[in-house]
């Protein structure tokens, strides 16, 4: 069972003429109350974006205040929780602050507080999963694909763009790191400032970054391979960001973009280990397209659509058999090189990038035979892709006469018609 997010406040207690007498309270001042004596169903009741404030006991059986704090937090570290707590537990109800409570009440409860509390805390909190929800939609734009792993880098940047921490973006290239970059600047606390874009290979001395730093005050800079600056540049970067954070003070918020493993980076002590520290406390580690095969035919489709929609044409048919052989294909170029395939498709040209089929020797378990058969066939089938199935051009590109180019094709059962591009 899911919190109706109508309800406006969810408050705890196990006893139940004590329940009574807040919820009547509450509800006569005009919330939406649930009220629940077990704090065990708080655990399903609850989601991430529940629009609402918890109002929990500090004493309760099956699941203490604290242990329902502490499961609050894990699902929403914003999602405010105010504790009530006996006179005698102040000490317990300030830990329960410094591990994320919004605020205490002592018993005997004075209705005004806690109504004060209510009326300061829960608009803030709509408000907040208001601007999730535009996040989430501006990133569903963006960010397309439904796999899990890019599912959960949605989520992460639903969680990170509101706040002002500095984030590393790594992967491959053509995996989106950019993207990631402006999302998480559009929609954080300094999106009115500057966005800035510095590459590492062009910041020869500090100098160099200081006035990119400059340029980006009191908004983001996103800085791509950080570790192509000199260390000492580095150095003064790693200091940069100590005083932001000692001083609790946000200038500019650095959106460092990096390759699949920075890690490796630092073992080859081109990157700080401490400005790895600095810059990796929040990680966004992009896939490549390989590992979400699931995303690459409604990716494609996506931006086949989208170039149709430019080119004012109706969008072409596409043959199952390309769409497997999209599947199979490495993508080292990632999302960038599938949306090219897919402009280049939609004014009929059929490209596909070159595969090595060179195996090892040991992988060799089929007779010579049928390891030559395998590669004319698949030679034939990339050239009639290429030119969408165009007999005279293959004919061309193969150097082949085209009556053995159609005997080849029937003995691999190749029919040019399926590897035209229909309009």
């Amino acid at each position: 069972m899911i919190m109706n997010n109508d309800i406006e406040v969810l408050i705890i207690d196990d006893d139940q003429d004590v329940l009574d007498s807040y919820q009547q309270l509450l509800e006569i001042s005009g919330f939406k109350v649930k009220a629940i004596t077990d704090p065990t169903l708080a655990t399903t009741l609850l989601h991430k974006n529940w629009p609402g404030v918890v109002v929990t006991d500090m004493y309760m059986p099956g699941l203490s205040g604290m242990d329902l704090l502490e499961y609050i937090k894990n699902l929403d570290p914003e999602l405010p929780v105010i504790m009530i707590t006996g006179h005698g537990d102040i000490p317990m109800a300030v830990d329960a602050v410094k591990r994320g409570a919004l605020d205490f009440l002592q018993k005997p409860l004075q209705p005004a507080e806690l109504l004060d509390l209510l009326g300061k805390h829960l608009p803030t909190r709509k408000a907040v999963i208001e601007q999730r929800e535009a996040i989430g939609q501006s990133t569903n734009e963006v960010l397309l694909g439904d796999s899990p792993l890019v599912v959960k880098i949605r989520e992460k940047v639903i969680q990170i763009a509101l706040t002002s921490k500095d984030v590393l973006v790594e992967g491959e290239s053509g995996t989106g790191r950019h993207t990631v970059a402006k999302l998480l600047h559009q929609h954080s606390q300094m999106h009115k400032g500057p966005f800035v874009a510095a590459l590492g290979n062009n910041i020869t001395c500090t100098a160099d970054l200081q006035r990119a730093m400059i340029s980006a005050r009191s908004g983001s800079i996103s800085l791509s391979e950080p570790q192509n600056m000199p260390l000492e540049t580095q150095q003064w970067l790693c200091r940069f960001l100590l005083e932001q954070e000692r001083q609790n003070k946000k200038e500019v918020r650095v959106l460092a973009i990096t390759g699949a493993n920075p890690e490796a980076l630092v073992e080859q002590e081109v990157l700080l280990p401490e400005l790895f520290y600095f810059l990796s406390q929040v990680r966004f580690r992009l896939p490549p397209l390989r590992q979400r095969v699931s995303d690459i035919a409604p990716l494609f489709k996506y931006f086949l659509k989208q170039s149709c929609q430019k080119l004012h044409k109706a969008v072409p048919a596409i043959d199952k058999a390309y769409i497997n052989t999209l599947n199979r294909h490495e993508w080292s170029g990632n999302v960038l090189e599938l949306k090219n395939v897919a402009e280049l498709y939609a004014i009929g040209i059929v490209k596909l990038a070159g595969q090595d089929r060179t195996k090892p020797l040991e992988h060799m378990s089929s007779p010579l035979d049928d390891l030559v058969d395998s590669y004319e066939k698949q030679v034939i089938e990339d050239a009639l892709y290429l030119f969408a199935g165009r007999i005279n051009d293959v004919s061309n590109y193969l150097q082949i006469p085209r009556k053995k180019l159609y005997l080849r094709m029937k003995k691999h059962n190749l029919d040019k018609a399926e590897y035209k591009a229909r309009s």
